[in-house]
């Protein structure tokens, strides 16, 4: 029996999955299959249109790059947000016009797992925590936190929001923008939006802006360009 997870290892085309034994010295063990689950493919041309935007200001180092690339691919490590994909993709089908408000970790610190936006695996006994070095040590015990990474969360939401509006409007000739989205960390979006002021201490010190380093908040608001 195997079992997916939203982690690829590539070897482009291919996707890491996990073997259960029946028998052995290991329940579970990564095997490589033929990437053919969708979402894992749409996060991965999500992730490919964002670069290559960014580089289309070099276009001699995007060709390059886009050569060796298929020439040595270069085997990594990378968690994919499968599960934001879905739900957003849900939530811009039911509510094309909604304001979106998302708050979660940007990074962890002392992540022992390789990869990127790989997550943090830890369980506590007798009240010291221990960082797992492998998600397969992951058991009942074990506390797993993922990391957001909220370039690609933007660039899911504008992609889920012109996917919907494609599909209700087939006579579109060129995409539109249709959200609006800004990334902040907690300090400026408690300073533009709260009242710090409020929750500032008698010695200076005020937990929304001085802790929650690690945390970011992504805003996203349609534009007119949506009916």
């Amino acid at each position: 029996m195997t079992l997916y997870i939203p982690l690829i290892k590539y070897l482009p085309g291919w996707r890491l999955g996990l073997r259960k034994h029946k028998t052995g010295s290991l329940p579970v063990s990564e095997i490589y299959n033929p990437l053919q689950d969708t979402l894992i493919a749409q996060c991965i041309k999500i992730i490919d249109m964002g670069k290559d935007g960014n580089a289309q200001r070099n276009q001699s180092f995007s060709v390059a790059r886009k050569f060796l690339s298929k020439a040595f691919p270069k085997p990594r490590k990378a968690w994919l947000p499968t599960g934001s994909l879905q739900l957003l993709e849900v939530l811009h089908w039911a509510l094309p016009k909604m304001s979106l408000i998302a708050s979660d970790f940007s990074y962890l610190p002392d992540v022992k797992i390789m990869g990127d936006r790989a997550p943090l695996v830890s369980t506590k006994k007798d009240g010291i925590t221990v960082d797992r070095e492998s998600y397969l040590d992951a058991e009942g015990d074990c506390d797993i936190f993922f990391p957001t990474d909220f370039w690609l969360l933007e660039r899911i939401d504008h992609h889920c929001s012109r996917f919907t509006s494609d599909k209700n409007d087939s006579s579109s000739s060129k995409p539109l923008k249709l959200r609006r989205g800004i990334t902040l960390d907690t300090a400026a979006f408690i300073e533009q939006f709260g009242l710090p002021s409020k929750t500032k201490t008698k010695d200076g010190y005020n937990p929304l802006l001085d802790d929650f380093k690690n945390t970011k908040f992504y805003l996203s608001v349609p534009t007119h360009n949506i009916k």
